[in-house]
Parts: structure tokens; sequence; C-alpha cells
């Protein structure tokens, strides 16, 4: 089967589906770490980001001040897209990288990439189901505000960054609505996981 892109807006409960599903023998590649990869200390990500932006979006050790990189790019679509720039082209290559070699070590594993930015950094025709992760944009912002620290500003400005709802949903293959209890979020996801298992085993037997 062709890999299964996961993604859900900031504080949607992705992250959630996904550890779920890694319990239940998924391989799960994280954009997000990915990302980190893409700029760590020595890497050819980071020394463009400091050219880019300047020394003040590094830290004491030369290391990457997320905070401050976010604060720059979050509330301005120009600056957010020249780092998308620099960033974007090598989370690519880890990723092709690291689904290389998930087959090889078992060609029949299912691939879940976990991807915030489906729609924006990754076309969803490069996966053969795209499940997302649904909760409303009032409700993300009230989880960054009451989970991650954020004044409700702050939280806002990660959200607008974003697909819309509307945007996000029309993308899927299927819907986990993640707005209501936990207990209810997983109930979907172990449905889902049980869903794409068939699916896998229906082309396997093909």
């Amino acid at each position: 089967m062709d890999v299964i892109a996961l993604t859900g807006g900031i504080a949607a409960g992705k992250s959630t589906v996904a550890r779920r599903w890694r319990g239940h023998g998924a391989v799960i590649i994280d954009a997000d770490a990915l990302a980190r990869e893409a700029v760590a200390p020595g890497s050819a990500g980071l020394e463009a980001i400091a050219e880019r932006f300047g020394a003040e979006v590094l830290d004491e050790h030369g290391t990457l001040d997320r905070g401050a990189l976010g604060r720059r790019v979050f509330a301005d679509e120009a600056e957010r897209s020249a780092l998308n720039a620099i960033v974007h082209p090598e989370v690519h290559r880890l990723y092709h990288e690291s689904v290389a070699r998930a087959r090889d070590a078992d060609p029949g594993a299912l691939i879940v990439y976990d991807v915030p930015l489906l729609g924006q950094a990754r076309g969803r025709d490069e996966f053969g189901l795209v499940v997302v992760v649904d909760a409303p944009a009032q409700t993300r912002v009230r989880r960054l505000v009451e989970h991650r620290g954020m004044t409700e500003e702050e939280a806002r400005v990660r959200v607008a960054a974003q697909l819309t709802d509307d945007e996000r949903r029309a993308l899927a293959d299927i819907v986990i609505d993640a707005s209501g209890t936990l207990e209810r979020t997983l109930e979907q996801a172990d449905q889902v996981w049980s869903t794409v298992r068939s699916r896998a085993s229906v082309g396997g037997a093909e």
C-alpha cells in the first residue's frame, strides 16, 4: 500500500492518532522530526536560515531559536514563504530516505506520514490515502492556550497560518473528528486503522 498521509491542524489531535497507530504497528514518519533534522546544528538548512533571517533567530549556542523564528514568520506570509523555501526541499529529501529505509526493513510495513502541512508543503496526490484529524479552529485555539501556554493572539496567528478547516477536510479520504473526548478520538483512530489494514490486505491479495 502507498504511504498514508495523516494530517490535521495544529492542536487538532493528529499526534494522538499517530501514537495510537504506532501502537498498532504503523511505521510513523514524523514531518516535524524531519524538519528539526533539516535545521540541526551544522546543517546546510540552518546556515541558510541564519543567512536569510539573521543571527537573532539563533540562540547563544548557535542553535535555531524556534520561538524567535516562529514569532517572525507566522505573522508574515512573505517571511514564512522564505523559510519554507529553505526547509521544505530538505524535508522532502529526508522523507524519501525514511520511506526507503522503512520498506527495506519491512516490505509489508504500513507507513504513515504524520504531516501537518499537507496541501501547503506536500500534495495530497502523493499519497495512497489521506486521513484528516479534524477539530474546529476555535477548539484548537483553546487547546493551544490551555495546554501549550500561548496567548490567545499567538494561538490565533498559528491557526490562521495553516489551511482553513474546510480546505483541510477537502483533502480527506477519511476524517477523524477529534473535537470531543480523548476516548472518542481513540475509538475512531482504532476504527480507521482497522479499515486501513483491511484495504492493505485486499491490495496485497491482489
